[in-house]
């Protein structure tokens, strides 16, 4: 066999390994995009080793600045930097399509169904608690080691507590990356590990001109065609690419797209977004939800890659870039603040709406402690937190 073909080989071994990791975790993964990270975390940083710490948390920082569903992103990057273009292709086919097969299903068989007050359900939020606190307690401990630092992350925890905006989390962020600028200016930083982005910088700059082009010829087309799918597309596609804050901040947007225009009603909108709660996967994947209530599997299809389209050629538009601008010094001084800023959201996403929509009573907390407690010392697999999780969620709604 060629070397070529042994790199062929390798280079395919490597898809389908992060085709069947992204999988798992697309089974796996409840609790919201916060929770996502926590997942990621755990699988792709602590027991694989894709990646350092360092350079994760750069990553996440560099998708919480992009619009759209920041955990899918990150996913997408990891499984870029793993196995290249396809890698990235996998890793959003594993992580999404899970929860777009439970969604499609939940629209032809469960609507009208109050799934959203069934105790495995709680059990799953309980997890989510265990899971982010996870991620909390080990990111804090990398990025947040100084007096200075953890005041930034507190700092970024008030204000996005109290400032619940789509805007807010963007903001802190820049405002964290300047600060950091300032205070870590002339700190000596240790060595960066290199991250390998197999995408050629030509192909980066045809994924964003491609980003902006279709945002703007979209609703051009939408009306001087009378292709029955394209304002479908384009109406998911413009949900997508105009999201910042996490993915609940796509629900208005989706809801003044879809509703008004008659698609669907109203009813059929909330009673779909409860059944998105009960599943695992990116929030996003609703969009497969109202597709399919609109127009079957086809408007689920179109939907899912409407919504979805935006958040993969930002991250393949950016990666590219990426390694080059956080080794210099003034990007990493502001990497710094923006990590520390990193930790302080995740940390009040951990109170809310993660904290406070899940532990109600004091049963609650024990077994949210219980979880904790399997994950981080006894180095449980987390798809068995996940069931114990559940089980145990089932067994409080009899207490």
């Amino acid at each position: 066999m060629s070397d070529n073909q042994l790199s062929q080989n390798n280079k395919l071994k490597a898809v389908f390994e992060v085709l069947r990791v992204s999988t798992k975790l697309g089974l796996t993964s409840f609790g919201g995009p916060v929770a996502h990270l926590g997942y990621f975390h755990n699988e792709y940083i602590r027991r694989r080793k894709w990646m350092d710490e360092r350079s994760y948390a750069d990553l996440v920082a560099l998708c919480q600045f992009l619009p759209g569903p920041a955990s899918s992103q990150v996913g997408i990057g990891i499984g870029v930097m793993r196995a290249g273009l396809m890698g990235g292709v996998a890793a959003w086919i594993g992580f999404t399509l899970p929860s777009v097969i439970a969604l499609v299903l939940f629209a032809y068989l469960l609507q009208g169904f109050d799934i959203g007050n069934a105790g495995w359900i709680h059990g799953l939020k309980l997890v989510a608690v265990a899971i982010v606190a996870h991620a909390v307690l080990g990111m804090g401990q990398k990025l947040t080691p100084d007096r200075n630092r953890a005041t930034i992350a507190i700092i970024a925890a008030t204000v996005t507590l109290l400032w619940q905006t789509a805007i807010s989390q963007a903001l802190i962020i820049v405002l964290a990356g300047i600060i950091g600028l300032f205070l870590y200016k002339n700190t000596k930083i240790p060595e960066l590990p290199d991250i390998r982005v197999p995408i050629k910088r030509s192909l980066a700059v045809i994924c964003l001109v491609l980003f902006f082009g279709l945002l703007i010829i979209l609703p051009f087309l939408r009306g001087i065609t009378s292709l029955q799918w394209l304002p479908m597309f384009d109406s998911f596609y413009r949900s997508g690419s105009l999201v910042f804050g996490g993915g609940h901040v796509v629900l208005p947007l989706l809801e003044r797209e879809v509703v008004p225009m008659g698609w669907l009603s109203k009813e059929d909108f909330l009673a779909g977004y409860g059944a998105t709660q009960a599943v695992p996967g990116p929030l996003f994947t609703f969009a497969a939800y109202l597709g399919a209530i609109m127009n079957g599997w086809t408007g689920a299809i179109i939907a899912t890659l409407g919504i979805f389209l935006p958040a993969f050629l930002l991250v393949i538009g950016a990666l590219p870039f990426w390694d080059s601008l956080r080794r210099k010094p003034i990007i990493q001084g502001a990497l710094v603040g923006v990590n520390a800023a990193v930790v302080g959201i995740l940390l009040a996403a951990l109170y809310d709406p993660i904290w406070t929509s899940s532990i109600l009573a004091p049963a609650d907390f024990a077994l949210a402690s219980i979880l904790f407690i399997m994950l981080v010392f006894w180095k449980t697999p987390p798809w068995v937190v996940v069931i114990t999780g559940a089980l145990g969620g089932v067994i409080i709604n009899y207490i």
